[in-house]
């Protein structure tokens, strides 16, 4: 029997460009599907049929009864929060025990990671990161240094465990002077949540793979954010706790390289990005609003306005070319078809000096922007691209030339059925 393929969907600028449903999409054609970093910071939201569900912790494919889930051993998983998105999915009909496995290797954020998260956030002054607040980046920071607690702590002695860190963050948090917490109520739920997670299976899910790999079994590895928030190779310190690139997948799943076959790069027709850091393709005008209004660019986990502009061609060649991307999926093209002119950032200005390539420090980096010709029509209703208007053809041709790399998907919509699959 011929071994089985890692696909990986990849979010390939700042996140939040809509894998979620593209995993949805995919479901269908693979055995498994698998998250391989990040944790409830990271919110994927899926419609169809009406309804609206935002995953965090939990992989996109879980719609699908005959699939099996896997939450890998790169991701940090929030008990308490955990359960309430799973209890959700359940309410709606879904059976989580029977398709949704959990590596024993990911790390637990405790409720002090998200009161560390806070403090070192109000230890920075102006420069803060605006991190989510979730905990996320204390919890690899504790993977770092080999105290963290992991899912495979709650079969033995884990009581021990957990008050033993907990009570070494409380001290941390005392020499910040940041005492004025109380996590009590919390902890009672995130103690439920840990019962609750014990009930699933949990499992050495590297050699679960692995396994259905030998069986010729497909898998789709599920991205979290975006390469240029990506721990290596992202606007640093602006970016996430994780690698959320290419190479994470074989980290955060316990996979060889060679293992990995087509690497899905997902990007908007106009870029987006949360919290502080470097945007040299952000708008302050009227323009930028507007863009904000027509894609609902509101975080899924917090709420918070996106800050927008025009596509960076820039950080998409570097993030294509880190990631070893194969086919590009294009996302929220409908979200620019009233404007008359569109325009793609195809350089950086520093200093006088126009840079083709991501520098080291992307502070005080301007746009260099080339127009296009806008569509200014609908295309939310387009089911075939032969349909497609002439200036949107020439759109998508322009960014296929500029990036050398096919668009093969396309997104018109939110719903699932407005994807468009590419005959080339």
């Amino acid at each position: 029997m011929e071994k089985g393929k890692v696909d990986a969907l990849l979010g390939i600028v700042f996140g939040d460009e809509g894998k979620g449903k593209v995993v949805d999409v995919f479901t269908p054609k693979y055995d498994v599907v698998a998250r391989f970093a990040g944790g409830p910071n990271a919110g994927h939201t899926i419609i169809f049929e009406g309804k609206k569900f935002v995953l965090r912790s939990i992989p996109s494919g879980i719609f699908a009864e005959d699939k099996i889930n896997i939450i890998g051993n790169g991701c940090v998983i929030a008990p308490d929060l955990f359960m309430a998105e799973a209890k959700e999915l359940e309410t709606a009909g879904y059976d989580l025990k029977k398709r949704l496995h959990i590596s024993k290797r990911a790390h637990l954020i405790l409720p002090t990671h998200r009161v560390l998260d806070r403090a070192y956030e109000a230890a920075k002054g102006k420069n803060k990161v605006g991190t989510t607040g979730k905990g996320i980046g204390p919890t690899y920071s504790d993977k770092a240094s080999r105290i963290g607690l992991r899912v495979g702590d709650i079969l033995e002695n884990f009581d021990s465990k957990y008050q033993a860190l907990k009570a070494r963050h409380e001290q941390i948090l005392k020499d910040l002077n940041f005492t004025d917490y109380d996590i009590t109520e919390e902890e009672k739920a995130w103690m439920e949540g840990i019962h609750y997670m014990s009930t699933f299976p949990l499992t050495d899910t590297e050699v679960e793979i692995n396994q259905y790999l030998k069986e010729g079994k497909s898998v789709l590895a599920e991205g979290a954010q975006g390469t240029m928030l990506d721990i290596d190779h992202g606007t640093y310190p602006f970016v996430s706790s994780s690698n959320t690139t290419s190479g994470g997948v074989c980290t955060g799943l316990g996979i060889g390289p060679k293992q990995v076959g087509e690497v899905f790069g997902i990007f908007k027709a106009y870029s987006t990005r949360v919290g502080s850091g470097p945007f040299p393709v952000e708008l302050f005008d009227e323009t930028g609003d507007k863009i904000r209004e027509i894609g609902h660019e509101y975080g899924a986990v917090t709420g918070r306005n996106r800050r927008c502009g025009w596509v960076d061609l820039v950080a998409l060649k570097y993030a294509i070319m880190i990631n070893g991307v194969t086919q590009l999926v294009m996302m929220k093209s409908d979200v620019l078809d009233s404007f008359e002119t569109i325009k793609a950032c195809v350089a950086y200005k520093k200093d006088g000096v126009i840079l083709e390539n991501v520098p080291f420090e992307t502070e005080g980096c301007e746009a260099v922007y080339k127009d296009i010709p806008g569509w200014q029509c609908d295309l939310t209703g387009i089911t075939d691209e032969k349909d497609f208007p002439e200036a949107f053809k020439n759109y998508i041709q322009f960014l296929e030339d500029e990036l050398e790399t096919p668009i093969t998907i396309l997104s018109v919509g939110p719903d699932r059925a407005q994807t468009i699959i590419r005959n080339k």
